[in-house]
C-alpha cells in the first residue's frame, strides 16, 4: 500500500520545483494585480495603504473611454495582423529554401537568419534606429542614390509602425525558421521520391507535401508567435517611446506608461488584464480552429 503510494507520488516530486516556482512568480502575481486593477493603487498608496480604496470596475470603464489606451490597442490590432502572417510566411519559405539546399551557402543562410533572433533586442534597436535616422541613416541614404529620396522612417506617423514590424519581423524569423527545418528534416523522403515519379512539380510537392506535414509546426508557431506580438514592447519602448503622437504606442507599453512612469498601478493592472484577456480569447480561437481542422 505504502510502495504504491509512493510510485503514485514520485511524479510530482520531479515536477514540484517547476510547480514552486511558477505558482510563486507566475500565478500569486497575476492574482495580485487582478486585486490591483480593482483598486486606485499609485505611488502614494504605496506610502499610505490606508488611501488605497476598492474601486470596482471603474478602471476597466476608463479604460474604454480613453484616447490613448484605444490608439494603442489599434496599434497592436496592426502590429498582430501584419506582422504575425509575416513572420510565419518567411519563417516558413526560408526554411524550405534552405532544407533544399545542402551546401555550405545555405548552411551560412540558417546561420545568418538565426544570429538575429539571439542578439539583445535592445542592442539591435538601437544600431536601427541609427539606421533609420532621416538624415544620416544607411537606408535613406542608399534611397537617395537611387533617387527615391528620404523616409522618416521614425518620424512620420503613416510609416513607423512599417519601420518597427520591419525590424521586428527580421529579429523573429530565425527562431521560427529553425522550427519549421526540424519539422522539414522528420518529413519522410519517400514522400518526395513518390511525387517526383508521378510528375509531381517543385511547387506541386510544397504545397500537397511539405506544407500538409507542416501543420502542427504551423499551429504552434502561430500560437506562440501571435502571443509575442501582442505583448509588442521593445522595439517602441526603445525606438519611438510610442510616438510620434501615439502612432506606434502598444498596449504593453501603455501599461508601461501607466504604471513605472506615472506610477498609476491600479490602471496600469487593468489595461494588462484586458491584454491578458485578448491573448487567451485569441489563443483560443486558434486552438478552436486546429481542433476543428483535425476532426474536419
Amino acid at each position: 500500500m505504502k510502495n504504491n503510494l509512493m510510485k503514485k507520488l514520485m511524479p510530482y516530486t520531479f515536477i514540484f520545483p517547476a510547480l514552486l516556482l511558477l505558482i510563486l512568480f507566475s500565478i500569486i502575481p497575476i492574482i495580485i494585480s487582478l486585486v490591483i486593477s480593482f483598486t486606485n493603487l499609485d505611488i502614494t498608496g504605496l506610502g499610505n495603504w490606508g488611501a488605497v480604496k476598492f474601486i470596482g470596475l471603474s478602471n476597466f470603464i476608463n479604460l474604454f473611454h480613453d484616447s490613448l489606451f484605444l490608439q494603442a490597442v489599434g496599434n497592436t490590432l496592426f502590429y498582430v495582423v501584419i506582422g504575425v502572417p509575416a513572420v510565419i510566411a518567411l519563417s516558413l519559405a526560408i526554411a524550405i529554401m534552405i532544407n533544399f539546399g545542402q551546401n555550405r551557402f545555405f548552411k551560412l543562410m540558417r546561420l545568418v537568419f538565426y544570429t538575429p533572433s539571439i542578439t539583445n533586442t535592445v542592442a539591435v534597436a538601437v544600431v536601427w534606429t541609427f539606421m533609420y535616422n532621416p538624415s544620416t541613416g544607411l537606408i535613406n541614404n542608399i534611397l537617395n542614390q537611387i533617387g527615391l529620396g528620404s523616409v522618416g522612417w521614425l518620424t512620420d506617423q503613416n510609416v513607423a509602425k512599417i519601420a518597427l514590424i520591419i525590424l521586428a519581423v527580421w529579429k523573429a524569423i530565425g527562431l521560427n525558421m529553425l522550427i519549421f527545418l526540424a519539422a522539414l528534416q522528420g518529413i519522410p523522403k519517400d514522400f518526395y521520391e513518390a511525387a517526383e515519379l508521378d510528375g509531381a512539380s517543385w511547387w506541386q510537392q510544397t504545397i500537397h507535401i511539405t506544407i500538409p506535414s507542416l501543420k502542427f509546426s504551423i499551429f504552434f508557431v502561430s500560437v506562440t508567435t501571435l502571443i509575442g506580438w501582442f505583448q509588442f514592447f521593445d522595439e517602441p519602448f526603445v525606438m519611438t517611446k510610442g510616438g510620434p503622437l501615439g502612432s506606434t504606442n502598444s498596449v504593453a507599453l501603455f501599461v508601461y506608461q501607466n504604471g513605472f512612469q506615472q506610477s498609476n498601478f491600479g490602471y496600469a493592472a487593468s489595461a494588462s488584464f484586458v491584454m491578458f484577456a485578448a491573448i487567451i480569447l485569441a489563443t483560443l480561437i486558434q486552438f478552436k480552429l486546429q481542433n476543428k481542422q483535425q476532426n474536419g
